[in-house]
């Protein structure tokens, strides 16, 4: 163990030793990712492989995501009357349905590959969750949890409305590591090198690309940001989810044009027809409790 010295109240050398590697990684992270989008370095999908087991970024970034959104909902859930049994159970169960609808919404509109490789459905740790499968998933388990417990929906909905964003961005970075939801060839300054392999076939001779991953975490950050600070405006119960809705279906519908793996429903792009209906279902549903409050006053 490290001992900590003072001099007078001040840390003494041995002490900043302490602070030296998180210091050097954070200093250091422009650097790489210049040196990756440059392509300098070519990123390993896996953090250490022994055997056929290999530990992916993706799957660490997706649990840390989990992680940090359900500090978030711990910390605020009494501000919502919630006990910590019902968030213990509430997660467990939002995040098991929430992967499994992420994985078979994903496999089912890709049903072509998997068809040919069925050992690979479970493997979600590879990519290939869609976070409109989570939503599902989610929701349902939300539905069927607040009538089993007798609890407000949109109660529910709030607090894990203001902590998803942050999850989403953190676990968009696993699409990194993986080369994947990349968007098209482009040489704008943030362009990012793909390399061979993961290029699809109409774009085999393109090297640089748009980083819509980097686009789509972005911009859950200011979703987060945004609803982070609509919360302490105390809003009426309902609107911190719709707004979560709204807000990020609006980003994910521009960002989806420029996509090379989206999902298909014949020639209709699916992540933008679900965005399309659930901005519409968005503001129906603001518009109609802003109409119940002004009623109520």
């Amino acid at each position: 163990m490290t001992e900590i010295h003072t001099d007078g109240g001040r840390p003494t050398v041995r002490e900043y030793r302490l602070y030296l590697i998180p210091i050097a990684l954070f200093l250091s992270t422009p650097v790489i990712l210049h040196k990756v989008f440059s392509g300098e370095i070519i990123l390993k999908p896996y953090i250490f492989k022994v055997g056929s087991f290999d530990l992916r970024w993706y799957a660490i970034l997706i649990i840390a995501g989990f992680l940090i959104g359900a500090r978030l909902v711990y910390k605020r859930a009494p501000y919502y009357g919630l006990s910590s049994r019902d968030i213990d159970q509430l997660l467990i169960l939002g995040y098991i349905a929430g992967l499994i609808g992420a994985r078979l919404y994903y496999v089912t509109f890709t049903w072509d590959y998997y068809s040919q490789k069925p050992w690979e459905i479970i493997a979600f740790w590879h990519g290939g969750l869609a976070i409109h499968g989570v939503w599902i998933g989610a929701l349902l388990t939300a539905i069927i949890f607040v009538k089993v417990k007798r609890l407000s929906f949109f109660k529910v909905a709030d607090l894990f409305a203001v902590a998803f964003p942050i999850a989403q961005s953190i676990g968009r970075w696993g699409n990194f590591f993986n080369y994947e939801a990349f968007g098209t060839p482009t040489d704008l300054p943030w362009k990012l090198f793909i390399p061979r392999g993961a290029r699809p076939l109409a774009y085999k001779n393109f090297s640089y690309f748009h980083p819509t991953f980097l686009y789509e975490s972005a911009w859950d950050l200011f979703v987060f940001i945004y609803l982070w600070h609509l919360e302490k405006k105390n809003p009426p119960s309902g609107m911190l989810f719709l707004r979560y809705l709204m807000l990020y279906s609006i980003g994910r519908f521009f960002i989806e044009f420029i996509r090379t793996d989206s999902l298909y429903w014949g020639s209709i792009r699916v992540a933008q027809l679900i965005s399309i209906i659930a901005i519409g279902v968005a503001i129906y549903l603001e518009r109609t409790l802003k109409k119940s409050l002004n009623s109520q006053s």
